[in-house]
């Protein structure tokens, strides 16, 4: 009987695609540059700095993706303690998130 549950387990699990660990998302710069219109405003300014508290805001554009995806992941979790960046990281999806560093990781970085 074991021997049968196993093959029939074996048979969903194929079935289904199991590919063991959750396999990183494939991002779409296409849709990156669409979802990172927010980020742009003030990631996407030369010189850019904060006025209150004070401190330079970081050019992404040329930034590696998997870099800027893993700080976006840390920002949504709280990992990373930044309110702006907090409350924008908060509502994308992992995909979001690779899209966007995708679209990113393309653009120029001066």
């Amino acid at each position: 009987m074991k021997k049968i549950w196993r093959i029939g387990a074996a048979g969903v699990l194929a079935a289904v695609g199991f590919a063991g660990p959750a396999a990183a998302q494939e991002g779409d710069p296409e849709a990156g540059r669409i979802k990172a219109s927010t980020c742009m405003g003030c990631h996407g300014i030369k010189d850019y700095s904060n006025v209150y508290p004070t401190f330079a805001v970081p050019r992404l554009g040329g930034q590696h993706a998997d870099y800027i995806e893993s700080a976006l992941k840390a920002y949504r979790d709280g990992q990373r303690n930044h309110p702006t960046m907090n409350a924008q990281a908060s509502s994308l999806s992992d995909q979001d998130m690779a899209d966007i560093a995708a679209y990113l990781s393309e653009s120029p970085g001066e």
